[in-house]
């Protein structure tokens, strides 16, 4: 890097990517930004620059020192070490060196302190949320919350009709044939542990899952016009059960405000669904399965006269884009709880729900906010 390359990197400032030290003398916290810079986009430290960015130079005796601290603090107080690259910029004020911090392959990062940390703007925070540190694990398929046990949720809270039933029609036996325990079988079917549901368990064969879990329901608002009104409404509901029973209901709900058009047929037949029933059931089977179970949320649906939104907590996992999602790729959030609503509800296959959607009803948006950890699907309507 020249001097005058630098000096328009400085006159940017400090921002996600890059960070201003006058000099760095402790380990600690040279530590915390480099496992911010890992856990984030990666990014660049540029030591010899002042706050203001202006630059004022490390001397050659602090450069050696500067070295080592590097060396050791990214060897034996980031976890997992990392390798950064080092760069010495020689300018007229004095020899800025540049660390240079690659995003992390293996996240999440810690200090050896045990801090996670992450870049927040400019600056760096430490992560203290259990649901954040849960995220970052499961960003790394480290950890899905679809298997984190329930408190309280044990063999008692089972549906058995319903399960025996699931059971009969996948393997034309009852668990009564099969010679071993409900919790036995449960847990051979990586649904509970230690005779603990785990959350997939849970939200597919206890009789009210709500009981223990009383934010992972769908709240459905229909509203008179295109905005929320805080007093007016024409239907509200908040839809719990089991997935399939939260799957139909919500399913009904949107239905039951959907108008029927006659596209050219003739008057006296029942019209068609303004939008393909196909593509709402996607799209709810899309949100109920891949929404983020560490995020304690609900999934939002509204219908408004000129759309229907629906609002999943969180954003796309890892580095998956709303482009990727509409090609088919998939990043599988939830695994357990995907391999049994394959059997449960009308699911048509992994990764192409997204497209199937857009390929029967193509006025459709999608969009990914990571700002506000939440996935929002668009269905435009018809208010003529």
């Amino acid at each position: 890097m020249t001097e005058n390359e630098l000096k328009q990197l400085l006159r940017k400032g400090e921002d996600s990517r890059q960070q201003f030290k006058q000099s760095i003398n402790n380990g600690n916290a040279l530590a915390a930004e480099m496992v911010a810079f890992s856990n984030g986009l990666g990014g660049t430290i540029f030591v010899g620059i002042d706050d203001a960015g202006r630059i004022v130079g490390v001397s050659e005796q602090d450069l050696q020192v500067l070295n080592q601290l590097i060396a050791n603090t990214a060897s034996q107080s980031v976890r997992p070490a990392i390798n950064p690259i080092t760069e010495n910029i020689v300018t007229k004020q004095g020899l800025v060196v540049a660390i240079q911090i690659a995003q992390g392959i293996n996240k999440p990062y810690m200090d050896a302190q045990g801090f996670f940390w992450v870049k927040s703007g400019a600056d760096k925070r430490r992560v203290t949320a259990r649901e954040e540190i849960q995220r970052m694990y499961q960003s790394a398929n480290l950890l899905h919350a679809d298997v984190v046990p329930v408190t309280g949720m044990g063999i008692e809270m089972l549906d058995r009709d319903y399960f025996n039933q699931f059971v009969m029609k996948q393997y034309g036996e009852m668990p009564d044939d099969l010679a071993i325990s409900y919790s036995q079988l449960l847990s051979n079917m990586n649904l509970m542990q230690d005779g603990v549901f785990n959350l997939a368990g849970a939200l597919l064969f206890c009789k009210m899952p709500s009981i223990k879990l009383p934010v992972f329901i769908v709240k459905a608002v229909a509203y008179p016009g295109n905005d929320i009104h805080l007093d007016r409404y024409i239907e509200s509901q908040d839809i719990e059960g089991k997935l399939e029973t939260v799957f139909n209901n919500s399913l009904a709900f949107l239905l039951r405000q959907l108008r029927r058009v006659q596209r050219k047929r003739n008057v006296n037949t029942e019209g068609e669904l303004e939008i393909p029933r196909i593509a709402l059931e996607e799209l709810l089977i899309n949100a109920l399965v891949h929404r983020d179970y560490f995020i304690s949320a609900p999934i939002r649906m509204f219908i408004f006269d000129n759309r229907i939104e629906i609002i999943s907590p969180g954003h796309l996992p890892n580095n998956l884009t709303v482009d990727h999602i509409k090609n088919g790729n998939s990043n599988i959030r939830n695994p357990v709880l995907a391999s049994f609503a394959a059997k449960i509800l009308p699911y048509r296959g992994l990764g192409n729900g997204i497209r199937r959607a857009l390929k029967a009803y193509p006025e459709i948006e999608l969009i990914d906010d990571r700002e506000g950890s939440q996935f929002k699907v668009i269905i435009a309507r018809d208010e003529s």
